[in-house]
């Protein structure tokens, strides 16, 4: 059975060498030292280690059932999630004045990853009730608040989205689902949601559940779209539990991955909901769910490739087969372990360079949330508002391609279920079709953020790693990072001149190449944070202090990165600058 370690020296890293959080002056950093955050990082590894990867592969054999109305999660689930919130960690970054700890978002993502790679699915019972959470947060009256989210806080209660439709995903503006108004205002929520993450289960006393829907006068296409607050069990005044609402499971969908969460489809007959933010203006209250989701899910790419990797270097090392060309490197044995081998080193590296910079990008997300929400930094916000769907989009692209390069190295025995490492693949590919698949994604990229407050923020960030560039002057030990970077931050700002060439008067020849540049600017980014971590490594060999193989290490990571994977960034400039010519060629009909 695979296992699983936290990486907490590496996070201990980024968060003290490279993004240096107790100097920064964002509120609630100065209380990061490294013995805190080290502590906390420990001690949600040993939960991930003890009781949550034990459950990675029960809940993957299991699945959840459904047994009149109710869903039963896999065995194990239920003392797990009591842990989960005896220890007070689905409450780490909430709001205080709910009973949550206060702690940055950056320290929720840090741990967030620990627990998705020890155990996705489980995890995910959280997660998305953090991200209700965040919702009746940030767009929830003085009342709505108080009712729900201390609950939600504790997990006591839990909290779902229901967007997608039978008939309808992204196209939210054919949504069928009604809102009536009543008397009392609250609404009655009439329609079928599909592919609901955790719509039903028996870890928690109440559901909390967001709702989209159309309520009167609201007009067509997405203009018209209300979000509600649909609770499992009404809601009394004194706080209890009151009636069951008319709402109910309709089935569990049976998927390739992810098994020990309950997706369901969900019925609302009339169901009792209150209006949450603006009538009418659902699409934005959900968008703080949803943006909040999507870095989650980025975070949830390489996650699983962070423990698919483990467990593969782990067979490498371990797995005798062949001798090493150049010569035996165990000669008492039978054969050399697999790691000898150039190919399988060069698997190892595309993983570890790829979930080592992929962290890295994802902590410097979470840090840039904090600026905007703790500090009203706009530019921060600009940033990872631009940011987002590269994060969401090349991270679990290249995450299940990780995912997939771990089991190549098992050879065989990665295909055979008693080893575990079709897992990961199974449910790292989830990552790349919810909360918007990631063709939407780059759409989104280059359709809306690249223009976003007149194509500031894509410009900031062009200059950001212009100056990145410019601050290792004169240092030959940086030459093999900041010479690759500058010819990939080219490539970007040519794609990006295309776009702006061609893209107004033929939008095609922008959208044919927009999965493209989101790749492009996903490995840019990616060669930005390697030139941070390399820099900091140098700095911290530099004063002598530090595990010198660890940090000599990510330097020659890196180096593989820049050499091996940002070359890639010339192809998708070429592919951008072919047009939609290609693309577009075939007619419907002659596919």
């Amino acid at each position: 059975m695979p296992s699983y370690t936290a990486p907490v020296k590496d996070m201990q890293f980024l968060l003290h060498n490279v993004l240096k959080v107790t100097a920064s002056d964002t509120p609630g950093y100065a209380d990061l030292d490294e013995g805190f955050t080290a502590a906390v990082l420990e001690e949600a590894g040993k939960v991930a280690s003890d009781v949550l990867a034990p459950l990675n592969a029960v809940g993957d054999r299991e699945g959840c059932v459904l047994e009149n109305g109710v869903v039963r999660t896999p065995t194990g689930f239920k003392d797990a999630f009591a842990a989960m919130k005896e220890g007070g960690w689905t409450a780490l970054d909430c709001d205080p004045e709910y009973g949550g700890q206060g702690l940055p978002y950056l320290m929720g993502s840090a741990v967030g990853e620990i627990f998705v790679a020890a155990n996705m699915a489980f995890n995910m019972y959280q997660g998305l009730t953090h991200g209700a959470y965040s919702a009746i947060h940030a767009h929830g009256t003085a009342d709505q608040k108080a009712t729900y989210l201390p609950k939600m806080v504790s997990c006591d209660w839990t909290g779902t989205m229901n967007l997608t439709e039978p008939h309808c995903g992204t196209d939210l503006g054919m949504m069928r689902t009604k809102a009536e108004p009543q008397a009392d205002g609250s609404y009655k929520i009439t329609g079928q949601k599909i592919f609901i993450s955790a719509g039903e289960h028996d870890l928690a006393e109440n559901i909390i559940h967001l709702v989209l829907a159309k309520a009167p006068g609201g007009g067509e296409g997405t203009k018209g779209i209300s979000l509600f607050i649909v609770p499992k069990f009404l809601v009394n005044a004194d706080g209890g539990l009151g009636a069951r609402n008319a709402l109910s499971v309709g089935k569990i969908e049976e998927k390739m991955g992810i098994h020990g969460n309950a997706t369901c489809v969900m019925n609302y007959d009339g169901a009792t909901g209150w209006l949450l933010g603006d009538l009418h203006k659902g699409m934005r209250a959900m968008f703080t769910m949803m943006n909040e989701a999507r870095l989650g899910v980025g975070l949830q790419g390489y996650a699983q490739a962070e423990a698919a990797y483990q467990n593969a270097l782990a067979y490498a090392k371990d797995r005798l087969q062949g001798r090493d060309v150049t010569g035996a490197k165990n000669p008492s044995g039978p054969a050399d372990p697999l790691i000898v081998h150039p190919d399988i080193r060069r698997n190892l590296m595309d993983q570890k360079s790829f979930v080592e910079g992929a962290r890295a990008l994802t902590f410097w997300g979470a840090h840039l949330i904090d600026r905007s929400v703790r500090q009203g930094d706009a530019a921060a916000e600009g940033m990872i508002s631009l940011l987002t769907p590269v994060i969401k989009g090349f991270q679990t692209d290249k995450g299940f391609e990780m995912a997939v390069a771990a089991q190549q190295v098992y050879g065989g025995h990665g295909y055979i279920e008693e080893w575990g490492m079709s897992q990961f693949a199974r449910d790292a590919r989830i990552a790349m079709i919810y909360e918007g698949a990631n063709g939407v994604q780059a759409l989104d990229l280059v359709g809306r953020k690249l223009a976003q407050d007149g194509g500031k923020h894509v410009m900031a960030f062009f200059e950001m790693v212009k100056a990145e560039c410019k601050a290792h002057d004169g240092d030959d030990r940086m030459k093999g990072f900041v010479e690759p970077l500058k010819a990939a931050s080219k490539q970007l700002q040519a794609a990006g001149m295309f776009f702006m060439q061609n893209g107004m008067k033929n939008p095609n020849a922008a959208l044919s190449g927009s999965y493209d540049f989101m790749h492009l600017m996903g490995h840019v980014c990616l060669g930005l944070m390697w030139t941070r971590m390399a820099k900091a490594a140098y700095v911290a060999l530099d004063a002598g202090g530090g595990d010198t193989d660890f940090l000599n290490a990510k330097i020659a990571t890196g180096r593989y990165y820049m050499a091996r994977q940002l070359p890639a960034c010339a192809m998708h400039l070429a592919r951008i600058e072919s047009g939609e010519e290609t693309v577009m060629a075939l007619s419907a009909e002659a596919f």
